[in-house]
C-alpha cells in the first residue's frame, strides 16, 4: 500500500502505477449472497448444475459483483491522510472483458491518471484493471472517481 501525506502528494504521483493486491478467491456464496441482494438470481451464477453445461462451463461472477470489489482493492493499493474524508464519486468508464469462474483467484493493480481541484474538494481518477489468475485479458477495467475532502 502507498500512503499519501496529503492530497498535494497524491497529485504528485499522477501517472504512476499501483498493486498488484493480494490475490482474493471469488466463491460461490460470495455470489448467491450478491445475487440475494441484487434479485438478479439467472442461472449462469446460481445454478452450479445448469451452468456446467453453459457457455462457461460452470457459473460465473456477476460483472458487477466483480465490479463491487474496487473499494477493497482500492483500499489496499492507496491511502490519503490528512483529508476530513474521501467518498466515492462515481465511474467514467467500466468495461467487463473476460467473466470471472467461481473459484478463479483475483487481484487489482490501480493507476493514477487525474487529481484536479473540484469545488467540494479534489477530484482524482483511478484506472483500476481487475485481473484473474493465468489470464491474459482482465476481467474488469474501470476508471474509478473519488472525491478528497480538505482537512479543515
Amino acid at each position: 500500500m502507498r500512503t499519501f501525506a496529503n492530497v498535494q502528494e497524491l497529485k504528485a504521483a499522477v501517472g504512476e502505477k499501483f498493486g498488484p493486491t493480494e490475490w482474493r478467491t471469488v466463491t460461490q456464496e460470495q455470489v448467491n449472497t450478491f445475487a440475494d441482494a441484487t434479485d438478479d438470481h439467472q442461472w449462469i451464477h446460481v445454478d452450479v448444475e445448469r451452468a456446467k453445461e453453459g457457455p462457461f462451463g460452470g457459473t460465473i461472477a456477476h460483472g458487477y459483483l466483480t465490479l463491487s470489489l474496487l473499494p477493497s482493492f482500492m483500499f489496499s493499493l492507496i491511502k490519503v491522510e490528512g483529508i476530513a474524508m474521501g467518498v466515492n464519486f462515481g465511474l467514467n468508464k467500466v468495461r467487463f472483458h473476460k467473466p470471472v469462474p467461481v473459484g478463479a483467484r483475483i487481484r487489482a493493480v490501480g493507476e493514477l491518471t487525474d487529481v484536479k481541484n473540484s469545488p467540494a474538494g479534489y477530484l482524482s481518477s483511478l484506472k483500476m484493471t481487475i485481473e484473474i489468475e493465468g489470464e491474459k485479458r482482465p476481467a474488469c477495467v474501470a476508471e474509478t472517481l473519488s472525491l478528497y475532502v480538505a482537512a479543515e
